[in-house]
């Protein structure tokens, strides 16, 4: 039977007792690890989210009421333990905090029993993970778990403390707006007073920060809750927590420099890692055209190569097919490689056609200056030793190429590089590689709306020399933009805004909205920017992946408290699930189900 706690109090957390606590009393309390009974002499690891403390019990100095709730302990019972503090009798355990010492007990309550888990609590577990979200307030006891939470809020902690001594002020922007249905889905709410009308949940405090600095708060910073209803992927979650900021009076340097300044504190405090100042920048088009990717992992070389001038000539009908179609052929020198038996490379044609390729052509370098190659017979032996020269092949190396409209063969190769990264193991460990990627494109074509989008948002300012092109050749004009990038992974992003009202009003023109359309959605904005409105720009980090970085984890959902899983479920509490019709009728719903969706 449970035991109340009344009259005791904790006077320490398990790993905050040290030799300097020998002989000393103190009261610890958590969650039974593992109890040990050798006959008249129990052993039990005590855990909290510290860490772990061994604790001894024996009849002569808890009594025999204590001694006898300790023969029945069990992993994950919760109990309180008053004892004294002990140099440990056996040998000492290295890989604990607390390894030299215990805790011999005087007394012992059991404050809550506990069921047999459905898994052990144990670092790095080997059970399935939707067991273990299923029960997620059983694997957040993990060690490896707790202390990435823990880092979590250290991040969040260290990143306010940093604002505020910049002169930033925390202010909480509302999480029921009004949807602008520009990019991912909005997450509707209904409203109940308001018939018919639906709320919006925040993609991003966008606006509303941007409203701030025309209010004159110049300096603003959020820890924001932010949804996206996105099509389904891995390691995307539809909440998450960005690291959101607005500054005033400011342009692209500014913004750099104290985010910067906040990385290098961030990762030194917690991964005790030198940040060098400052990080490195590339244009968006110059890492497409090394990396095949605006997010690219700098820690290995086998950059692409493009060999379209170099082929321009020969008839292989691929090549000359995606040169004639305004295309490009691109390649990757992949070294030491020459001998992969074809089922490899078999197996990486597939992979680049998942990613769209009609194919990937190859061609071995053998040791005696010999070429092997799926094209050879296509080219003249001058063509091809003209492509190898091109390349740098030297024998032994294994080359690799894509030919179609660019922004294809970017992407084929891109992911092709880090595939081979990977398998080849090219990616040093503990290597951090920032970069900040500039120079995006303002704007993007969508073949589907047959319209120009913005590749960020429609508030984002172009570079001030392309501004002449909005009106000729508006898919050439550069933006304001920024991302900032770790190891192939974008950890934020931001621009300086359009703070002109001739610039927007272009900006919306271009993207399709007509006048009304335009006050329709973003209006309090517009009016806003008719009364003063000061240059500003921003950058949002998400705050998941820069804490999954941080402490290596493999996915977010190891980062988030009660993560959600692929189809934005969660397996603990059921959510979504269906509610009751009386809540429906309030709100002036009804639910129908389609013969497609029965189907």
């Amino acid at each position: 039977m449970a035991e109340s706690m009344a009259g005791l109090k904790r006077t320490h957390r398990c790993t905050e007792v040290s030799e300097s606590n020998i002989g000393q009393e103190v009261v610890v309390m958590g969650w039974v690890q593992k109890s040990r009974n050798k006959g008249g002499i129990i052993f039990v690891d005590l855990r909290d989210r510290s860490g772990l403390l061994q604790i001894i019990f024996e009849e002569s100095d808890c009594g025999a009421e204590s001694f006898a709730k300790a023969e029945k302990l069990r992993s994950e019972f919760v109990i309180a333990v008053t004892g004294m503090v002990e140099i440990r009798s056996g040998a000492a355990n290295t890989s604990l905090k607390t390894g030299t010492i215990e805790v011999r007990a005087k007394s012992l309550r059991i404050l809550a029993e506990s069921d047999t888990p459905p898994f052990p609590i144990e670092e790095n577990s080997k059970t399935k993970e939707e067991l273990r979200l299923k029960y997620r307030f059983l694997d957040l006891r993990r060690p490896d778990i707790q202390r990435n939470i823990m880092t979590r809020s250290q991040v969040a902690i260290l990143t306010r403390q940093f604002l505020a001594e910049e002169g930033f002020l925390e202010i909480e922007t509302p999480t029921l707006i009004k949807s602008t249905p520009e990019g991912a889905r909005d997450y509707l709410v209904p409203s109940r007073v308001h018939p018919g009308s639906f709320y919006a949940l925040p993609q991003s405090p966008q606006i509303f920060k941007q409203l701030l600095m025309c209010s004159g708060y110049d300096r603003y910073f959020q820890l924001a809750r932010c949804y996206r209803d996105e099509d389904l992927r891995a390691d995307r979650q539809p909440e998450f927590t960005q690291i959101d900021m607005e500054l005033s009076f400011v342009d692209v340097e500014d913004v750099l420099d104290v985010n910067e300044r906040l990385l290098k504190r961030l990762f030194k405090e917690i991964c005790n890692v030198d940040v060098e100042l400052p990080l490195q920048r590339m244009t968006w088009k110059e890492a497409m055209e090394r990396f095949g990717s605006d997010k690219p992992d700098m820690r290995f070389g086998m950059e692409l190569q493009d060999v379209s001038d170099v082929v321009s000539g020969c008839s292989f009908a691929v090549f000359k097919s995606a040169l004639d179609n305004g295309g490009s052929v691109k390649g990757l020198r992949v070294e030491e490689q020459a001998a992969m038996p074809r089922k490899k490379i078999d197996a990486l044609v597939d992979f680049a056609k998942g990613y769209g390729a009609k194919g990937l052509a190859y061609l071995s370098v053998l040791e005696d200056g010999s070429y092997k190659s799926s094209f050879a017979k296509f080219m003249t032996e001058e063509e091809l030793s003209a492509l190898v020269g091109a390349m740098g092949g030297k024998p032994g190396d294994l080359l690799l190429f894509a030919a179609d409209k660019t922004s294809l063969v970017w992407n084929v190769l891109g992911a092709l590089r880090l595939e081979l990264g990977k398998q080849l193991q090219l990616i040093p460990e503990n290597t951090w590689k920032f970069v900040w990627i500039t120079e995006f494109p303002l704007l993007e074509y969508s073949e589907e709306e047959d319209r120009f989008v913005a590749m960020h948002h429609p508030f984002t300012m172009p570079m001030e020399e392309d501004l002449a092109l909005l009106d000729s050749d508006p898919g050439a004009v550069r933006a304001k933009a920024y991302d900032i990038v770790l190891n192939g992974t974008e950890l934020g992003g931001g621009s300086v805004r359009i703070h002109q009202a001739d610039i927007q009003s272009k900006m919306f023109k271009i993207l399709g909205f007509t006048e009304e359309k335009a006050q329709e959605q973003f209006g309090f904005l517009l009016d806003a920017f008719r009364y003063g409105v000061p240059p500003h720009a921003g950058l949002a980090y998400g705050l998941d992946r820069v804490v999954m970085w941080m402490v290596g984890a493999e996915s977010i959902r190891d980062v988030i408290a009660f993560p959600k899983v692929k189809d934005a479920s969660c397996l603990m509490s059921e959510a979504p699930a269906p509610v009751d019709a009386k809540q429906l009728e309030e709100l002036g719903i009804d639910i129908v189900r389609s013969e497609e969706a029965d189907a």
